[in-house]
């Protein structure tokens, strides 16, 4: 069973969204605040959490942040906050995908789906190691090395390292790393960028002037050989 973590404070959305996501053969708990929300995710870890922003107390962005300090669980915001900020700094802060309310139940499960694709072990025709200079990607073990040592990568990190690596010298536009690693036809190209950034802070010596993984004006990013 796929379990989902819904932490919402409006009563009647989370509701919605609970009827919702049950009606589609998903488990479903909830939570009104992030201090519960974050404390069942503690105690019997979903495979996926919903997360709104505006939150009392702690707020959606300080929730996202403490579900990363230790769990690489996907984590999909919806909130009525659309403003490209907001949007930015909820992925910044480790959302791998954000919906703005009020947000169709079919566009809502087919990101589900998606989510639970990737989530299963990548194909075992992926190489089992890329070594790009002191870069170390290992698909099918999950792993990645810089200088030897293991870097911690959310699920959606590793899969765009992956892809990327596994491609390297060739340019991948927004578009192709939306299809090949969100597995979306079409979607916001933001999702790419923001990665994009977090993985340099990860893998960069320095994040503001990139050599591993580096934008190629007007085309999109590669990794070179």
């Amino acid at each position: 069973m796929f379990e989902v973590l819904v932490i919402e404070d409006d009563d009647r959305i989370r509701l919605a969204l609970t009827l919702a996501l049950e009606d589609e053969g998903y488990v479903v708990r909830s939570a009104a605040t992030a201090e519960e929300g974050l404390l069942s995710q503690r105690r019997e870890p979903a495979d996926t959490v919903l997360v709104d922003l505006m939150l009392p107390g702690i707020d959606g962005f300080q929730c996202i942040r403490e579900l990363r300090r230790t769990d690489d669980v996907p984590v999909v915001v919806i909130s009525a906050r659309d403003d490209t900020h907001d949007i930015v700094a909820a992925l910044e802060a480790g959302a791998d995908d954000y919906l703005v309310k009020p947000a169709a139940t079919k566009e809502l499960t087919a990101r589900l789906r998606a989510l639970r694709r990737r989530a299963r072990p990548l194909p075992a025709a992926q190489p089992a190691e890329l070594v790009l200079g002191e870069l170390e990607v290992r698909p099918l073990a999950g792993e990645v090395l810089l200088r030897g040592e293991q870097l911690t990568l959310t699920r959606t990190e590793f899969r765009l390292l992956s892809e990327l690596a596994e491609h390297a010298g060739q340019v991948l536009s927004r578009q192709q790393l939306l299809q090949r690693v969100w597995e979306y036809d079409f979607g916001d190209e933001r999702l790419v960028d923001v990665h994009v950034g977090r993985l340099r802070q990860k893998i960069e010596d320095n994040p503001g002037s990139p050599q591993r993984l580096v934008t190629v004006r007007g085309l999109g990013y590669k990794m070179p050989r």
